[in-house]
């Protein structure tokens, strides 16, 4: 009969994936749906609203000018014609928004068009017939609306500003002016609103994507490291069967943390942009809600989508809260099976053969080389004797190495190179892992391999991906090298002994 904690550790490995994978999923497609299918559209209406009431206001200053104008002619100081003439100069070169195309137009209530600066064409004509594409009459609307509430709204089709070709959606907002029986408005343009709305959904998309894409990477890591797992939990069941029920759990402890250790750096990457992702849509909904609480302000609550608007404005930053929490569980869990694979020491029994082991360490960070260089080269020494130590260990080390390599370039066109031989007089396995990022200070470089010391303190380094390696080149009767200058790269050098009685196996090349 199995013991309970076995029972326990098979349980938790086996539902290591849905654990992790499941609540950041849901928690980004929850998300991503309130956003594109709540806050967006009340985000358009919003402007919109926003929109209408700039040209109603805008209207009313092309109106007091006119006002102004009539005041004058009231008080003797100017004849009607003088008047009218000063106020259509005016307004005829008032232009504002974007590059300052938008204008202001009058027609009477007959309706005749008296001023339009950008159709000079129907300037004077009788334009009561005049219709949009659709059909309608929009100058005969604009009087309808007058006469019967003095001022309105009304949408139709035409120009855009000054390009006759491009027939677009647009509203305006008229008012009649009394004194002198005119009609002046000015309008917006459907198409400014959607370029803002299109700009807004775009910028979210890339980031939804992104998230979504690192997500599901992490769940392809831990999927395949999972099935690695258990392959080999299976392979050391079959070979210890008759043993007692303590090294079946210490064998597939040793399992797990092989796994830890060769990808907790590559799980916590991707993890770590998630919550930094989190961060920016934080920042995003911050810049949308001022917009909502004013639309908020001027016309009471508001439903979107359902749901009351007061509602979303609470929901909205629990839903990223949970992006945050769930991505620290990953973390968590990470930092757990971690710290417990750190426990042991390794045992010495294989007969390792370095050139696969670089190989190895390769395809389990060649993600991130990938993203990191364009440069990467291996260059494999021939007859490179095998030497006595723990092979995933030494995978272990080149991986941290790799994986510092990477971090420390700062654009793609910097190389990092490996190379491998063998010093016949020393009898040792040497392995160079060079880089051309940063470098680092001659004042730090003592202290790179103390535990819990890092210089990439920002990014959430731990500090003890060195100090680990540099046990494990210890365990090993090895040493680990730094040499380096600022500017300049680091070359990180390796140096395993060899007993004079292993053969030779290394005879191969692998390049990138």
């Amino acid at each position: 009969m199995k013991s309970m904690p076995t029972e326990l550790f098979r349980m938790r490995t086996r539902n290591l994936p849905a654990a992790i994978i499941f609540p950041a999923i849901l928690s980004v497609a929850l998300f991503v749906m309130t956003i594109f299918l709540l806050v967006l559209p009340a985000l358009e209406s919003a402007l919109m609203e926003q929109r209408r009431a700039m040209s109603r206001e805008l209207t009313e200053v092309a109106w007091s000018s006119l006002a102004r104008y009539q005041e004058k002619q009231a008080k003797g100081e100017l004849s009607r014609e003088q008047a009218q003439a000063m106020a259509l100069d005016q307004l005829a070169h008032l232009r504002y928004g974007t590059d300052s195309k938008d204008y202001f137009w009058i027609n009477d209530m007959h309706p005749y068009l008296i001023m339009h600066p950008y159709r000079p064409d129907l300037v004077g004509r009788d334009v009561s017939g005049f219709t949009d594409p659709d059909g309608k009459k929009l100058f005969a609307e604009f009087v309808q609306v007058v006469e019967k509430h003095g001022a309105g709204y009304v949408d139709y089709k035409w120009q855009w500003m000054d390009e006759p070709g491009r027939i677009v959606q647009k509203i305006s907002y008229v008012k009649g002016f009394r004194p002198w029986g005119w009609i002046v408005g000015t309008g917006i343009y459907f198409d400014d609103i959607r370029a803002e709305i299109d700009t807004i959904t775009r910028k979210l998309t890339w980031i939804c994507l992104g998230i979504l894409l690192l997500v599901f990477l992490l769940c392809f890591l831990i999927i395949r490291q999972g099935i690695r797992v258990e392959r080999k939990r299976r392979e050391a069941e079959d070979r210890n069967r008759m043993q007692q029920e303590q090294l079946f759990q210490a064998s597939k402890m040793a399992s797990l943390g092989t796994l830890v250790s060769g990808v907790a750096h590559e799980i916590n990457n991707p993890n770590t942009s998630i919550l930094m992702n989190a961060s920016i849509l934080n920042k995003t909904w911050k810049h949308v809600l001022p917009v909502l609480d004013q639309h908020a302000e001027n016309h009471s609550d508001f439903a979107v989508g359902g749901m009351d608007y007061a509602g979303l404005k609470d929901r909205i930053p629990r839903l990223l809260d949970d992006i945050e929490e769930n991505a620290g569980r990953i973390r968590d869990i990470v930092g757990e099976l971690k710290t417990f694979a750190q426990q042991s020491t390794p045992d010495l029994n294989d007969d390792v053969d370095i050139n696969p082991a670089v190989r190895k360490a390769y395809e389990l960070t060649a993600n991130l080389i990938k993203k990191s260089t364009d440069h990467f080269t291996v260059g494999s020494g021939a007859d490179i004797p095998l030497f006595r130590g723990n092979r995933r260990k030494v995978e272990q080390v080149l991986i941290n190495l790799l994986i510092n390599a990477c971090q420390s370039l700062t654009e793609r066109s910097q190389p990092i190179e490996i190379r491998t031989c063998f010093e016949p007089a020393s009898r040792t396995v040497v392995v160079e892992v060079q880089d051309g990022g940063r470098g680092i200070p001659a004042e730090l470089l003592g202290r790179i391999k103390d535990p819990f010391f890092t210089t990439r303190q920002n990014a959430g380094n731990t500090g003890l991906g060195l100090a680990i390696s540099d046990n494990i080149m210890k365990d090993h009767g090895g040493e680990m090298l730094f040499t380096s200058s600022p500017g300049s790269g680091t070359i990180a050098t390796l140096r395993f002994p060899v007993r004079q009685s292993h053969p030779h196996r290394s005879d191969h090349e692998y390049k990138k």
